[in-house]
């Protein structure tokens, strides 16, 4: 059995956490607005149609914001062809997807679906094909009050009070190839720069995330990064992250994603102190990773011009759980830079919520670490001192076999810690030293685990990969607890004040 040691000590902060790390995502593409949270005709669809078992879980997972619509969508979408009467609304080919846009759902569509969720928005603008005064015009119509041309055209429209949205990001993965109108970083810098002048002039109460490295692997990383924010540096509040990890036939590597994860929040990081130092700025741009998941992007499959294909429904094992757990105890130890998350999707397209059309709607595999995640995973993050062995990655040199977050909630008076133990062939004997707290009580030990690494929740067997909750014993200051192979483990303690 292998043996580890983890200090936990109450003064050891790293920050507070930020309800915004609980985001996720929905965009126009596949079945993530139709059939997902839209489907008329349901047996459980609402008078606006939106599906109430999906709903439901929704509320839940506690997600806390949604970013919308897109995502590559973005950067060719008109957002008025999503208002006013839906008899009235064009369909559109979507260049992003190969796919035909309704339009049955918009921005006032979504923004109702928002508050039944109780989630807030975190709203996309085009700088794709759109312009920065398009942008202006969408927070005009949103957030203006009224006595305006777009402010009237919302109460026209239904909608008397102002959406007050208050999250806008300058666009999608403008750094990428493969977007619509794609930029070079100095092109993007001033088009962004331009459209936040604009829109802040609209509402300055209002938050902006300005498009960030999609992706480490390409080379115009970090470079993009930096000048980018030379350009915006003043105007916005956030730069985004987006990352994916895939089983691409090493499991060692796969297992030990949270190193690399960790490592691009760094390097970002760094490239938003360099840019403060060179501004000689006291204002600090903070983190929104607003695209993060396993998704295995080599399997993706194209369906040319059909209204709501089965785009991107990866299907999540156990494996894929436990190395998604590893990733949100990246975000939480990161919780002083990363300020705002979204997993990216939410349903159906690479997302933990799955539907049948007219039919069940079940909970993937990587549902419950998020759910646990950001369920216990609120107040203060704290730093978790660790010595335990190393397994060897190609990718990634030698990573520690526990991944390890603590968050710890004064207001309740909870401490929790969550562990993945990475281990392949033993479990772990952990020494678990909480003495700064004082006396305890061990309330729960929650565990995704299992035999098989590839089972997988279906609409048959939609229980096949769940948490499962062990015996405790009474804790002390330092206690001995048993971290199986292979597991992902959320210990629940009660602080006595």
């Amino acid at each position: 059995m292998n043996k580890a040691k983890l200090i936990v000590d109450k003064d050891y902060t790293i920050g507070e956490i930020d309800p915004g790390l609980f985001g996720s995502f929905i965009e126009h593409l596949g079945r993530a607005v139709y059939t997902g949270i839209y489907e008329p005709g349901h047996p459980t669809a609402d008078e606006q149609g939106f599906r109430k078992d999906v709903l439901e879980l929704v509320k839940q997972l506690n997600v806390s914001i949604v970013r919308y619509p897109g995502g590559n969508f973005v950067s060719g979408y008109k957002w008025t062809d999503g208002i006013g009467p839906k008899e009235n609304r064009p369909r559109r080919l979507d260049y992003a997807w190969s796919s035909i846009e309704t339009n049955e759902v918009g921005i006032d569509e979504f923004v109702d679906w928002c508050k039944k969720a109780d989630v807030k928005l975190m709203y996309a603008v085009n700088l794709g094909t759109g312009t920065p005064q398009d942008a202006g015009y969408i927070v005009e119509y949103c957030n203006f009050p009224s006595g305006t041309f777009y402010s009237d055209l919302r109460r026209k429209n239904g909608h008397e009070q102002p959406h007050n949205i208050k999250v806008w990001c300058l666009g999608n993965e403008m750094d990428g190839p493969w977007q619509t109108c794609h930029l070079s970083a100095e092109d993007y810098g001033k088009k962004a720069l331009e459209t936040a002048k604009i829109m802040k002039w609209v509402d300055p109460s209002i938050k902006l995330v300005v498009c960030g490295s999609s992706t480490p692997l390409l080379s115009t990383y970090p470079e993009w990064d930096r000048v980018v924010l030379e350009h915006v540096y003043d105007y916005v509040d956030y730069i985004s992250m987006h990352r994916y990890y895939e089983n691409e036939g090493d499991v060692n590597d796969f297992l030990a994603s949270f190193v690399d994860m960790d490592d691009f929040i760094h390097t970002i990081s760094s490239v938003i102190d360099y840019v403060k130092a060179k501004k000689r700025s006291k204002k600090k741009v903070m983190i929104s990773f607003d695209e993060w998941n396993v998704w295995y992007q080599k399997k993706q499959t194209r369906f040319p011009w059909q209204i709501a294909p089965p785009i991107l429904e990866d299907i999540y094992s156990l494996l894929d759980a436990l190395v998604f757990g590893g990733m949100l105890c990246t975000l939480l130890n990161n919780c002083d830079r990363v300020k705002m998350a979204c997993l990216a999707q939410l349903v159906n397209v690479i997302a933990p919520i799955y539907t049948q059309k007219g039919g069940k709607a079940i909970k993937q595999a990587i549902y419950y670490p998020f759910q646990q995640v950001s369920l216990y995973g609120r107040g203060v993050a704290l730093k978790t001192l660790v010595n335990c062995p190393k397994f060897k990655t190609k990718s990634y040199g030698d990573a520690p076999i526990l991944q390890t977050a603590a968050a710890y909630d004064e207001s309740n008076g909870t401490l929790t810690v969550f562990i993945l133990n990475c281990g392949q062939d033993e479990d772990t004997e952990l020494t678990l030293d909480i003495r700064s707290f004082g006396e305890v009580k061990f309330m729960q030990h929650i565990i995704m685990d299992g035999p098989d690494l590839n089972a997988k929740n279906t609409f048959e067997n939609p229980d096949a990969v769940k948490p499962r909750v062990l015996d405790v014993d009474k804790a002390d200051g330092v206690m001995n607890i048993k971290i199986p192979k292979l597991s992902w483990n959320v210990l629940r303690f009660n602080i006595n004040k």
